[in-house]
């Protein structure tokens, strides 16, 4: 029975500074760095076949630093979009993941809000506001996304090149933001757009999932 396993990146820069980061691509935090260790050791066992991650530097240093950890392989980045899906691409067999990226699986775009501190922002808006802006299904920050937006991007990609590789019986591995990942569990499990407010994973949050033919349950 192959795996699913999603991991929230590691804490990033700019979580450290209570900012909102969207798709601005501020790296780990030395706070981060140290969580990698602990996670490694959770991950030790799953024998990972394939990754998925976005471009965004704080989810390609949580793949690095993890696999590091490891220590048995390496990561090799294959892409999705523009140039580097072609010209970064090989025939051939390695000690390597590969780790296959996509903008698909980028956080929500925050829009007006990237880089404000989040505590400033809920003193200006309110606090409900902000909470509808960071946890609602369909209502989105100033000029950004809904989590329903990325909903839209994600969970084709998800259904198109993820479920495939279960399929095949790959032991998957997707290292992604916090509202992309909070899509893909909303798919996965069938939560409301009403619970899915009540969905919160923290940094460095791993959920692990048997798969055969489709999801069956959460291990944890």
């Amino acid at each position: 029975m192959a795996k699913l396993i999603l991991l929230r990146h590691l804490k990033s820069q700019w979580n450290e500074e209570n900012r909102f980061a969207g798709w601005v691509d501020n790296p780990l935090s030395e706070a981060g760095i140290q969580q990698a260790e602990g996670i490694a050791g959770q991950l030790k066992d799953l024998n990972i076949d394939i990754i998925y991650t976005s471009p965004l530097i704080r989810n390609k240093q949580t793949v690095i630093r993890i696999l590091r950890l490891l220590g048995d392989k390496y990561p090799i980045f294959r892409y999705f979009e523009e140039k580097m899906k072609k010209w970064g691409n090989f025939e051939g067999d390695g000690n390597h993941i590969p780790v296959y990226v996509s903008e698909k699986l980028n956080e929500r775009y925050y829009g007006k809000l990237q880089g404000l501190n989040k505590e400033d922002t809920i003193k200006k808006y309110g606090e409900e506001k902000v909470r509808l802006w960071r946890r609602s299904y369909d209502i989105a920050p100033p000029g950004g996304e809904s989590l329903k937006d990325v909903y839209n991007r994600a969970i084709p990609f998800y259904k198109k090149y993820v479920v495939k590789d279960l399929k095949a019986g790959k032991n998957v591995l997707i290292v992604a933001s916090h509202n992309s990942l909070r899509a893909i569990v909303k798919y996965i499990e069938n939560i409301s757009d009403e619970k899915i407010a009540d969905v919160e994973l923290s940094f460095g949050a791993l959920l692990e999932y048997n798969f055969d033919g489709k999801i069956i349950h959460r291990l944890h």
